[in-house]
């Protein structure tokens, strides 16, 4: 090999050594064009190895997988019966915050207008003015989530013949609202696998996951308390001290226009019955989404599904 020949392999392989060594440096170069075309590549974010031709197994080029949703089958939560017509149940602790931000993760990208069912068909309207997520029955949390709540319901659900339906996540920011309305069908509707059998929605839950807001209470404007205060006077209701003026603030409260309103708080449920005995819906169980002042309110949607039998 001439001494040409040699300076010029040399200079070649330099070359190529200092190609290899800047190429992970080039995003940071500040020529616009030279870093739009780079970007379109996939540059890693590590220097490169070297010599080339080595395979080396011990770089760690991909990130820690994360962690698998694990159902807390040993969480409890508390109930308080505050109405009997109708009857409404609340529900302290029903969603752990790990489920919460697990829910949250998996419909954020499914957030679309809310509907309602009118004349037998989906479509949006003035009283409705929330955002909603469907969400998937084989996701592990949403699974959790509704073997807990079917637990909650005991007999009744038959085994076998009723079934917890699709839940749905709904959203609010300021000044959305639902007005009255109830959760179950004037008319049941025919089975989905298409049996010649109907359903209605013989109960709801309504769990909040996200409560940094003002407004937004919860309103039935039939519902009874369970009592009323006695000639003492004493508080009712009390609720949880907040952190921020280390004070009692009512989870629910006489509606100035009738019935109770119940203040969004992350974790808690309300529930209640929609159907009476004979299958037909109960109109006391009406309630509204009261207009959001501030902030943003996310709550879970569950309406378990009761099978009418063969006329």
């Amino acid at each position: 090999m001439t001494g040409t020949s040699i300076a010029k392999a040399a200079g070649i392989w330099a070359g190529g050594l200092l190609l290899g060594l800047g190429l992970p440096y080039l995003p940071n170069l500040t020529s616009p064009r030279l870093t739009s075309f780079i970007g379109d590549f996939p540059i890693p974010d590590y220097p490169f190895a070297f010599p080339f031709f080595k395979n080396h197994t011990n770089l760690n080029t991909t990130s820690a997988p994360e962690t698998p949703f694990v159902c807390d089958t040993s969480h409890t939560y508390r109930t308080e019966l505050v109405s009997l017509e109708p009857l409404i149940i609340y529900i302290h602790d029903l969603i752990t915050p790990a489920e919460i931000t697990s829910l949250l993760e998996t419909a954020e990208p499914k957030f679309a207008p809310s509907q309602v069912t009118k004349h037998g068909r989906q479509q949006q309207t003035s009283d409705r003015t929330s955002s909603s997520a469907g969400l998937p029955r084989d996701d592990p949390t949403v699974m959790c989530v509704l073997n807990r709540t079917r637990t909650f319901l005991g007999t009744m659900l038959r085994d076998g013949w009723d079934e917890m339906g699709p839940p749905q996540l709904v959203r609010y920011s300021s000044g959305q609202r639902f007005n009255v309305h109830h959760d179950w069908f004037d008319s049941p509707q025919w089975a989905p696998d298409g049996s010649p059998r109907k359903w209605n929605r013989v109960a709801s839950f309504f769990a909040i996951l996200e409560d940094t807001c003002t407004g937004g209470e919860t309103h039935f404007p039939f519902a009874k308390p369970i009592s009323s205060s006695s000639p003492l006077g004493e508080v009712m209701w009390q609720g949880a001290v907040t952190e921020e003026k280390q004070e009692a603030k009512p989870l629910w409260r006489k509606h100035e226009d009738g019935g109770l309103a119940f203040r969004p708080v992350a974790g808690n449920a309300i529930f209640w019955v929609n159907l009476h005995a004979n299958g037909t819906g109960d109109p006391r169980t009406n309630h509204a989404g009261l207009p959001l002042e501030t902030g943003r309110k996310t709550a879970m949607n569950i309406w378990p599904r009761q099978y009418y039998t063969y006329d």
